[in-house]
Formats: C-alpha cells, sequence, structure tokens
C-alpha cells in the first residue's frame, strides 16, 4: 500500500491529512496542522512554504514514524496554476519531503487551493465551488473537465465578496459618519471599540501598524451584517454590493462552462457563517441563474488533494 499526502495551505494554517491507498480506496492513518503559507515572492515566502510543509507533515507522521510519503499534492493559497510559481513551488514540496533525486518531481503536485476544494467538495461531474472567507475565489468545473475561475487575485486587486471587502467598507463608512457626511449610528462606535480605538485618528494610525491586516478587517464583517439585518442603510448597501459581486463571478462561471443549473457548493466563514450576507448571495443569484442548486461538500480540500495525489500515482502528469 501507498502512503498519500494531501495538504490544505491557507495564509492562517496548514492542514496535512494522510491516507493509505491500496485496491483504490483511500484509508486515513493520520492528520497534522502547521503554520500558514504566503505568496512564494513575499517577505520569507518559501521558508514559509517549507515550514508550512515540513511541520504540518511531521504532525501527520507522529504515529507513523516510519511512514515514507510516496506522492503528495498542496493545495496553496497564492499558487495560480500553470505558471513558473508553480513549478517552483513544487520543486520546494519535494526538498520539504525529502523525495531525494528529481525523479520524484513526478509524484508531487502544488496547485491552487481552489482546485483541491472543488475537487474534495465535488469530487466527479460538473459544479461551482464558491470560496467567501477572509478572501473569495470561484472556480467551475464542466462535465468535460474544463474549468474556469473568477476573482481571488489578491485583496489590493480584487476583494469584493470577502469578508476583508465587508469589513473594509464597514470601517469606511464609519470614517464617513465620524467625520459628517452620514448620521452617526451605533455600528461607528462598535468596530472602532473592536479595533481598540477611540477617533477616526486612531483608526488611521491603527490599519497602518505591522499586525493590522486583512483578517482584521475581516473580523469586523459580521458587525457590518449585523448591522445590515437592523437596517442601518449603509451596511445594507455594503452587503448588497458585495453580494452582487460575488453572484456575478458565480454567474459568470455558470456562463463560461454552459452550466444551466449548476450545483453550488459554498465554503468560507463569511458565506457560511454570515447568514445576512448568504441571503443577499442567494437572492441575487435566483435573479440570474434560477435554475441553480445550493448543496452540501461531499469532502474538503485535503480530500481533494488526497484524490489527486492518488490519480498522479497512476498516471504521469
Amino acid at each position: 500500500m501507498m502512503l498519500l499526502a494531501g495538504f490544505d495551505a491557507g495564509q492562517t494554517h496548514t492542514r496535512c491529512r494522510l491516507s493509505l491507498v491500496g485496491h483504490g480506496l483511500l484509508q486515513p492513518v493520520g492528520v497534522g496542522e502547521g503554520p500558514g503559507v504566503s505568496h512564494l515572492d513575499a517577505p520569507r515566502g518559501e521558508e514559509r512554504f517549507l515550514e508550512a510543509i515540513r511541520t504540518s507533515a511531521r504532525h501527520a507522521l507522529k504515529d507513523h514514524p516510519d511512514g515514507v510519503i510516496q506522492a503528495a499534492v498542496v493545495g496553496a493559497s497564492g499558487i495560480e496554476h500553470g505558471t513558473a510559481l508553480q513549478q517552483r513551488a513544487e520543486r520546494l514540496l519535494h526538498r520539504a519531503l525529502e523525495f531525494g533525486d528529481d525523479t520524484g518531481l513526478d509524484k508531487v503536485l502544488v496547485t491552487g487551493d481552489e482546485r483541491t476544494a472543488l475537487r474534495g467538495a465535488i469530487p466527479h461531474g460538473a459544479g461551482i465551488i464558491v470560496i467567501s472567507g477572509t478572501g473569495m475565489i470561484i472556480l467551475g468545473r464542466s462535465d468535460d473537465g474544463r474549468e474556469h475561475r473568477c476573482g481571488g487575485w489578491g485583496w489590493l486587486l480584487d476583494g469584493a465578496g470577502s469578508a476583508f471587502d465587508l469589513g473594509h467598507q464597514g470601517l469606511q463608512l464609519t470614517l464617513r459618519m465620524a467625520d459628517g457626511r452620514l448620521p452617526d449610528h451605533p455600528l461607528r462606535e462598535q468596530i472602532w471599540n473592536q479595533m481598540g480605538c477611540d477617533s477616526h485618528a486612531a483608526v488611521k494610525a491603527r490599519v497602518v501598524q505591522a499586525d493590522f491586516g486583512t483578517e482584521n478587517f475581516a473580523a469586523l464583517a459580521p458587525l457590518v451584517v449585523d448591522a445590515a439585518d437592523r437596517g442601518c442603510s449603509g451596511a445594507e448597501q455594503i452587503v448588497q454590493r458585495s453580494a452582487a459581486t460575488l453572484s456575478s463571478c458565480i454567474s459568470t462561471v455558470a456562463q463560461r462552462l454552459s452550466l444551466r443549473s449548476p450545483l453550488v457548493v459554498c465554503q468560507g466563514g463569511a458565506i457560511t457563517h454570515l447568514t445576512g450576507f448568504r441571503t443577499a448571495v442567494q437572492q441575487d443569484m435566483h435573479q440570474s441563474i434560477p435554475e441553480a442548486r445550493w448543496g452540501k461538500a461531499r469532502g474538503d480540500a485535503c480530500d481533494g488533494a488526497l484524490l489527486m495525489a492518488q490519480e498522479i500515482t497512476v498516471r504521469p502528469r
């Protein structure tokens, strides 16, 4: 039996799941966690990737200290499929798992985490995965295996439809309240209290500090959605605008892949935990793709990575 590893490498943490494969069946044998990854070109990008893979794999192997991983697939944040960056990440994975010489490169694959998430959620056939957490990305697959992706170009370029977007817009809204452009609302005080700020000057100073990042903006999203649910017009506009952007991406993927009644599976904290936001997305989607079917994931990104690892053991890429 072969030992396979599937990794889900996000910005906050990395998960590794090990499975033995025999007679076409996967038997889970270990799980482990490690730190998150960043873009390989970011400061310490390669170092963080190596640390994430090595740490999560070591923890997964704790009950199998003599186990030798024979094929591995990583779904990682920031990896664009079919690029030189992907090849670079695969060499790092090969090095992290100590496969030996370059002949082992055909037994590793690093790709975007949206692809492993789609494969885990919808193992076979057509469908669309909608990931809306701190960031967002939508990926679809047709019955003939074609894929199309919308969004996910990073918060600096394309964050609409994510918790970051909701929180970022909400914070901007509070500053317009503070300087008199809009009437004040309890949302302003709620957001500022969560940030530990008592003035617009303090807010301005807080967001440029090194420890304030996209996840801190995303943490404000529940306050914005709750305010929208309570009738705050500015928050309502934010939720509707962000939901419409996400819905537009889903519709575009469906159109490009000619999916008239697509199976749509949603993942990520923004769309699964923020009920008001999810409802807004579904209502907008009902107008653009009335025949869309909302479904539950069959598995997660680690499951998808393991299925892909199983495939590369039986055929070269």
